[in-house]
């Protein structure tokens, strides 16, 4: 059934993006690469972390908290500050018969720590913005011992340093970081984690 439904979510999106640029990934080999195995590389930092619900910044088509949410079974808020993304990204939960797990909002990301302060055990980013404002917006809505993963292809010393530095300004500690590769040569992956762990 997992695999049912990542294939299916990928079908949509393929659909979707003839009337709306979700994505440049627009055959279903290369979204498989790129979307889904590509959303599968931060499973692995779930096993680490608390229990609880997670929520994806930008996500776009709904990649990697569509795929995270199938795999793990967690509830997810899925935020992007586009709306088109947002409408088309509920369209695809319901089509997946995923509403009573999945939400998703057309917020910006600070906005939602202020209303949603600790509320989340994980937040997930793949390609949207600098470690370091990723690391800032996250902190507020993650309880203590909740985790940040970051998905980069290849950040700078210069960003992960300022990444750290921000970590330790927000309360967070720096806590793994793993490199992949993906398949058939499409894109080298760095994905970064990080703590919870006390107050800015």
């Amino acid at each position: 059934r997992q695999r049912e439904l990542l294939a299916r979510h990928l079908e949509l999106v393929i659909q979707k993006n003839r009337q709306l640029n979700l994505t440049r990934v627009d055959d279903v080999r290369s979204g498989v690469y790129l979307h889904i195995v590509d959303s599968l590389l931060l499973l692995e930092a779930f096993s680490a972390a608390p229990r609880g619900a997670f929520v994806d910044v930008g996500t776009g088509a709904g990649y990697p908290g569509i795929p995270l949410a199938i795999m793990t079974g967690r509830r997810a808020t899925l935020v992007d500050s586009v709306r088109k993304k947002v409408s088309a990204v509920e369209e695809f939960v319901a089509e997946l018969d995923l509403a009573g797990q999945v939400e998703a909002l057309a917020e910006r990301i600070e906005v939602l720590g202020k209303e949603r302060r600790g509320r989340y055990a994980i937040v997930t980013a793949r390609a949207v913005a600098q470690t370091n404002v990723l690391v800032e917006y996250a902190a507020p809505l993650l309880r203590k011992g909740g985790r940040l993963v970051v998905a980069k292809a290849r950040p700078s010393a210069e960003e992960i340093d300022a990444g750290n530095r921000g970590a330790r300004m927000c309360g967070m500690r720096d806590v793994s970081r793993e490199t992949y590769e993906l398949p058939h040569d499409m894109g080298h992956r760095e994905v970064f984690v990080y703590e919870r762990v006390g107050e800015p």
